[in-house]
Protein backbone atom coordinates (compact mmCIF):
# COMPACT_ATOMS: atom_id res chain seq x y z
CA UNK A 1 0.00 0.00 0.00
CA UNK A 2 1.35 3.41 -0.93
CA UNK A 3 1.50 5.91 1.88
CA UNK A 4 0.60 9.47 0.93
CA UNK A 5 3.54 11.84 0.62
CA UNK A 6 2.14 14.15 3.27
CA UNK A 7 1.83 11.27 5.77
CA UNK A 8 5.47 10.34 6.41
CA UNK A 9 8.94 11.60 5.46
CA UNK A 10 9.89 9.99 2.18
CA UNK A 11 12.44 9.59 -0.59
CA UNK A 12 11.98 8.48 -4.17
CA UNK A 13 15.65 7.94 -4.97
CA UNK A 14 16.60 4.56 -3.51
CA UNK A 15 15.39 1.63 -1.46
CA UNK A 16 16.60 -1.94 -0.97
CA UNK A 17 15.77 -5.30 0.51
CA UNK A 18 17.78 -8.47 1.05
CA UNK A 19 17.95 -9.21 -2.67
CA UNK A 20 17.50 -5.99 -4.62
CA UNK A 21 18.74 -2.39 -4.66
CA UNK A 22 16.21 -0.11 -6.34
CA UNK A 23 17.31 3.18 -7.92
CA UNK A 24 14.47 5.43 -9.07
CA UNK A 25 12.23 2.40 -9.59
CA UNK A 26 14.86 0.37 -11.46
CA UNK A 27 16.73 -2.74 -10.35
CA UNK A 28 20.33 -1.59 -9.98
CA UNK A 29 21.94 -4.95 -10.77
CA UNK A 30 19.60 -6.08 -13.55
CA UNK A 31 18.73 -2.80 -15.30
CA UNK A 32 21.54 -0.33 -14.68
CA UNK A 33 24.97 -1.83 -13.97
CA UNK A 34 26.78 -2.46 -17.24
CA UNK A 35 23.86 -1.08 -19.22
CA UNK A 36 23.99 2.69 -18.69
CA UNK A 37 26.80 5.25 -18.37
CA UNK A 38 27.62 7.17 -15.22
CA UNK A 39 26.30 10.33 -16.91
CA UNK A 40 22.98 8.55 -17.52
CA UNK A 41 22.96 7.39 -13.92
CA UNK A 42 23.61 10.90 -12.59
CA UNK A 43 20.75 12.31 -14.66
CA UNK A 44 18.47 9.48 -13.51
CA UNK A 45 19.38 10.01 -9.85
CA UNK A 46 18.73 13.73 -10.09
CA UNK A 47 15.58 13.82 -12.18
CA UNK A 48 14.04 10.36 -11.91
CA UNK A 49 14.15 10.04 -15.70
CA UNK A 50 16.63 8.45 -18.08
CA UNK A 51 18.15 11.13 -20.31
CA UNK A 52 17.61 11.26 -24.04
CA UNK A 53 20.81 10.83 -26.08
CA UNK A 54 20.91 14.61 -26.55
CA UNK A 55 20.50 15.33 -22.85
CA UNK A 56 23.23 12.83 -21.98
CA UNK A 57 25.59 14.30 -24.59
CA UNK A 58 25.16 17.83 -23.24
CA UNK A 59 25.58 16.78 -19.61
CA UNK A 60 28.67 14.77 -20.52
CA UNK A 61 30.15 17.76 -22.35
CA UNK A 62 29.71 20.05 -19.35
CA UNK A 63 31.33 17.56 -16.99
CA UNK A 64 34.33 17.23 -19.30
CA UNK A 65 34.57 21.01 -19.69
CA UNK A 66 34.83 21.86 -15.99
CA UNK A 67 36.69 18.89 -14.50
CA UNK A 68 40.14 20.48 -14.63
CA UNK A 69 41.79 23.89 -15.00
CA UNK A 70 45.23 23.58 -13.39
CA UNK A 71 46.34 24.85 -9.99
CA UNK A 72 43.23 26.90 -9.24
CA UNK A 73 42.50 27.74 -5.56
CA UNK A 74 40.38 24.63 -4.95
CA UNK A 75 43.17 22.39 -6.25
CA UNK A 76 45.83 24.17 -4.21
CA UNK A 77 43.70 23.84 -1.08
CA UNK A 78 43.25 20.13 -1.75
CA UNK A 79 46.93 19.45 -2.45
CA UNK A 80 48.08 21.35 0.64
CA UNK A 81 45.52 19.51 2.76
CA UNK A 82 46.65 16.17 1.35
CA UNK A 83 50.29 17.05 2.07
CA UNK A 84 49.35 17.60 5.71
CA UNK A 85 47.05 14.57 5.96
CA UNK A 86 48.04 11.96 3.33
CA UNK A 87 46.02 9.33 5.15
CA UNK A 88 42.75 11.12 4.36
CA UNK A 89 42.27 11.67 0.64
CA UNK A 90 38.57 12.26 1.25
CA UNK A 91 39.42 15.23 3.48
CA UNK A 92 41.66 16.75 0.83
CA UNK A 93 39.04 16.35 -1.89
CA UNK A 94 36.45 17.85 0.46
CA UNK A 95 38.76 20.81 1.09
CA UNK A 96 38.78 21.52 -2.63
CA UNK A 97 35.02 21.15 -3.01
CA UNK A 98 34.39 23.48 -0.07
CA UNK A 99 35.68 26.28 -2.29
CA UNK A 100 32.72 25.84 -4.64
CA UNK A 101 31.18 29.26 -4.10
CA UNK A 102 30.01 32.40 -5.82
CA UNK A 103 33.37 33.08 -7.52
CA UNK A 104 34.68 29.61 -8.38
CA UNK A 105 32.49 26.71 -9.64
CA UNK A 106 29.31 27.79 -7.86
CA UNK A 107 28.64 30.67 -10.22
CA UNK A 108 27.10 28.26 -12.76
CA UNK A 109 24.06 27.89 -10.54
CA UNK A 110 23.78 31.65 -10.05
CA UNK A 111 24.04 32.29 -13.78
CA UNK A 112 21.40 29.65 -14.41
CA UNK A 113 19.00 31.34 -12.03
CA UNK A 114 19.55 34.65 -13.80
CA UNK A 115 18.91 33.03 -17.17
CA UNK A 116 15.73 31.44 -15.78
CA UNK A 117 14.51 34.88 -14.70
CA UNK A 118 15.17 36.28 -18.15
CA UNK A 119 13.44 33.30 -19.76
CA UNK A 120 10.35 33.80 -17.60
CA UNK A 121 10.04 37.36 -18.92
CA UNK A 122 10.55 36.21 -22.49
CA UNK A 123 7.90 33.50 -22.11
CA UNK A 124 5.54 36.19 -20.78
CA UNK A 125 5.99 38.17 -23.99
CA UNK A 126 8.92 40.54 -23.34
CA UNK A 127 11.49 40.89 -26.11
CA UNK A 128 14.72 39.03 -25.39
CA UNK A 129 17.07 42.01 -25.15
CA UNK A 130 14.58 44.00 -23.09
CA UNK A 131 14.11 41.08 -20.69
CA UNK A 132 17.85 40.46 -20.34
CA UNK A 133 18.63 44.11 -19.67
CA UNK A 134 15.79 44.45 -17.15
CA UNK A 135 16.87 41.42 -15.14
CA UNK A 136 20.54 42.39 -15.14
CA UNK A 137 19.69 45.95 -14.07
CA UNK A 138 17.59 44.56 -11.23
CA UNK A 139 20.46 42.32 -10.15
CA UNK A 140 22.87 45.25 -10.17
CA UNK A 141 20.41 47.40 -8.22
CA UNK A 142 20.42 44.68 -5.56
CA UNK A 143 24.22 44.85 -5.40
CA UNK A 144 24.66 41.52 -7.18
CA UNK A 145 27.33 40.88 -9.79
CA UNK A 146 26.43 39.43 -13.18
CA UNK A 147 27.56 35.78 -13.07
CA UNK A 148 29.00 33.85 -15.99
CA UNK A 149 31.00 36.63 -17.63
CA UNK A 150 34.65 37.65 -17.44
CA UNK A 151 37.67 35.52 -16.60
CA UNK A 152 41.09 36.42 -15.14
CA UNK A 153 42.88 34.40 -17.83
CA UNK A 154 40.51 34.12 -20.79
CA UNK A 155 39.95 37.76 -21.73
CA UNK A 156 38.30 36.85 -24.99
CA UNK A 157 35.52 34.33 -24.95
CA UNK A 158 36.56 31.20 -23.08
CA UNK A 159 37.09 28.55 -25.78
CA UNK A 160 35.03 26.09 -23.75
CA UNK A 161 31.98 28.26 -24.39
CA UNK A 162 31.99 27.66 -28.13
CA UNK A 163 32.72 23.97 -27.65
CA UNK A 164 29.73 23.58 -25.32
CA UNK A 165 27.45 25.53 -27.62
CA UNK A 166 28.54 23.32 -30.52
CA UNK A 167 27.83 20.22 -28.42
CA UNK A 168 24.32 21.48 -27.63
CA UNK A 169 23.64 22.24 -31.30
CA UNK A 170 24.87 18.78 -32.31
CA UNK A 171 22.71 17.19 -29.60
CA UNK A 172 19.61 18.96 -30.85
CA UNK A 173 18.60 20.30 -27.44
CA UNK A 174 16.76 23.59 -26.83
CA UNK A 175 19.08 26.54 -27.50
CA UNK A 176 16.90 29.31 -26.06
CA UNK A 177 19.10 29.68 -22.98
CA UNK A 178 22.16 29.91 -25.22
CA UNK A 179 20.46 32.85 -26.94
CA UNK A 180 19.74 34.36 -23.52
CA UNK A 181 23.38 34.00 -22.47
CA UNK A 182 24.56 35.62 -25.69
CA UNK A 183 22.05 38.46 -25.38
CA UNK A 184 23.31 39.21 -21.88
CA UNK A 185 26.89 39.19 -23.18
CA UNK A 186 25.93 41.59 -25.95
CA UNK A 187 24.21 43.99 -23.52
CA UNK A 188 26.84 44.01 -20.78
CA UNK A 189 28.76 47.00 -22.22
CA UNK A 190 25.56 49.05 -21.99
CA UNK A 191 25.07 47.94 -18.40
CA UNK A 192 28.65 48.00 -17.07
CA UNK A 193 30.42 50.33 -19.48
CA UNK A 194 32.84 47.56 -20.49
CA UNK A 195 32.62 44.28 -22.39
CA UNK A 196 32.80 41.02 -20.47
CA UNK A 197 32.86 37.78 -22.41
CA UNK A 198 31.01 34.59 -21.59
CA UNK A 199 32.97 32.13 -19.49
CA UNK A 200 32.40 28.43 -18.91
CA UNK A 201 30.25 29.12 -15.83
CA UNK A 202 27.80 30.95 -18.08
CA UNK A 203 27.93 28.36 -20.84
CA UNK A 204 27.25 25.38 -18.57
CA UNK A 205 23.80 26.47 -17.35
CA UNK A 206 22.80 27.80 -20.75
CA UNK A 207 23.22 24.37 -22.37
CA UNK A 208 22.04 22.33 -19.39
CA UNK A 209 18.81 24.26 -18.91
CA UNK A 210 18.09 23.75 -22.59
CA UNK A 211 18.63 20.03 -22.05
CA UNK A 212 15.99 19.90 -19.32
CA UNK A 213 18.41 19.87 -16.40
CA UNK A 214 16.86 21.31 -13.21
CA UNK A 215 18.17 24.69 -12.10
CA UNK A 216 18.34 23.38 -8.52
CA UNK A 217 20.95 20.84 -9.57
CA UNK A 218 23.22 23.15 -11.56
CA UNK A 219 25.76 23.65 -8.77
CA UNK A 220 26.21 19.90 -8.57
CA UNK A 221 27.62 19.63 -12.09
CA UNK A 222 30.87 21.56 -11.48
CA UNK A 223 31.12 19.92 -8.05
CA UNK A 224 30.88 16.45 -9.54
CA UNK A 225 33.23 17.29 -12.41
CA UNK A 226 35.86 18.95 -10.24
CA UNK A 227 35.84 15.97 -7.87
CA UNK A 228 37.30 13.90 -10.70
CA UNK A 229 40.03 16.48 -11.26
CA UNK A 230 40.81 16.70 -7.56
CA UNK A 231 41.21 12.93 -7.28
CA UNK A 232 43.68 13.08 -10.17
CA UNK A 233 45.64 15.76 -8.31
CA UNK A 234 45.65 13.66 -5.13
CA UNK A 235 47.07 10.67 -7.02
CA UNK A 236 49.73 12.91 -8.58
CA UNK A 237 50.47 14.42 -5.16
CA UNK A 238 51.42 10.96 -3.90
CA UNK A 239 54.18 10.55 -6.49
CA UNK A 240 54.99 14.20 -7.23
CA UNK A 241 54.24 16.17 -4.06
CA UNK A 242 53.89 19.95 -4.37
CA UNK A 243 51.50 20.65 -1.49
CA UNK A 244 54.16 21.93 0.88
CA UNK A 245 55.85 23.85 -1.94
CA UNK A 246 52.56 25.70 -2.51
CA UNK A 247 52.44 26.52 1.19
CA UNK A 248 56.06 27.70 1.26
CA UNK A 249 55.39 29.87 -1.79
CA UNK A 250 52.71 31.75 0.14
CA UNK A 251 55.15 32.27 3.02
CA UNK A 252 57.79 33.64 0.66
CA UNK A 253 55.43 35.94 -1.19
CA UNK A 254 53.66 37.46 1.82
CA UNK A 255 55.24 40.36 3.71
CA UNK A 256 54.50 40.63 7.42
CA UNK A 257 53.53 44.19 8.39
CA UNK A 258 52.29 43.71 11.94
CA UNK A 259 53.97 44.53 15.23
CA UNK A 260 56.85 42.47 16.57
CA UNK A 261 58.30 42.20 20.07
CA UNK A 262 61.47 44.12 20.93
CA UNK A 263 64.58 42.40 19.61
CA UNK A 264 62.69 40.26 17.12
CA UNK A 265 64.95 39.21 14.24
CA UNK A 266 68.16 40.20 15.98
CA UNK A 267 70.57 37.44 16.94
CA UNK A 268 73.70 37.70 19.01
Amino acid sequence: MKIGKATVPHTAICTSDEHTIVIRGRDLSKELIGKISFVDHFFLLLTGQMPTPGQAAVLNATLVAIAEHGLVPSVQAARMTFAAAPDAMQGAVAAGILGCGSVVLGSSETAGRMYAEIDAKVQAGTALDEAALAVMKAWRAQGRSIPGYGHPLHKERDERVGALFDAAKAAGTDLRFVRIAEAAERLLPELLGKPLKLNVSGAIPSVLLGAGFPVEGLKGVPMLARTAGLIAHMVEEIGQPIGFALSYQATREMEYQGDVPAGFGKHE
